[in-house]
């Protein structure tokens, strides 16, 4: 019989693009009331692994990654999900998207995504929304899945993401020696 045992709590990362930079500066502070401080922000990434957004958004479209500093439940990235498809909807214009906003977690062994598309591989976790796993860390660091989207198994995402996990690891440590 196995016990059941806390989990860890996990790091909460959001990407968000956008065709229009300047977006960028008008949701950080409100991504900040959902999710607390940023950590740690990347530089800006081109979003071209499709062109499955153009129609809504326009081209060229642009990323960026946040980490932020309070660590999660894990079973709290349903309603992050929620919060940040509301922010979504507040920035239409004229009923099209100005920006996409994914969050996800990060544990020490994988990169979660939270979804509202269900597919075989993902998990419901309540309030119509899915955990999609992504990538999986091994100890040659991350590792894609047949179903990882390419923007999230390109060098930039998981070299930020390593960044990001070494970060996680020294925030776990710090918060079991309190």
């Amino acid at each position: 019989m196995s016990t059941p045992k806390a989990p860890d709590p996990a790091k909460l990362v959001v990407s968000v693009f956008m065709k229009e930079r300047q977006v960028f500066d008008q949701i950080f502070d409100r991504l900040e009331q959902i999710a607390g401080p940023c950590d740690i922000i990347s530089k800006w990434l081109d979003f071209d692994f499709t062109d499955y957004y153009y129609k809504e958004m326009g081209s060229p479209l642009y990323r960026r990654l946040i980490a932020f500093k309070p660590l999660i439940e894990q079973d709290s990235l349903a309603s992050i999900k929620l919060a940040t498809n509301s922010l979504e909807r507040e920035c239409l214009d004229d009923g099209n998207r100005q920006v996409n906003i994914d969050p996800g977690y990060l544990l020490s062994s994988r990169f979660v995504l939270a979804t509202g598309k269900e597919y075989s591989h993902r998990i419901y976790i309540g309030h119509n929304i899915y955990a999609d796993l992504t990538l999986m860390y091994t100890k040659k660091g991350f590792k894609t899945l047949e179903w990882t989207y390419p923007d999230y198994a390109s060098s930039a995402v998981t070299g930020f993401l390593e960044k990001v996990r070494n970060k996680y690891l020294l925030d776990l440590k710090e918060r079991k020696s309190l």
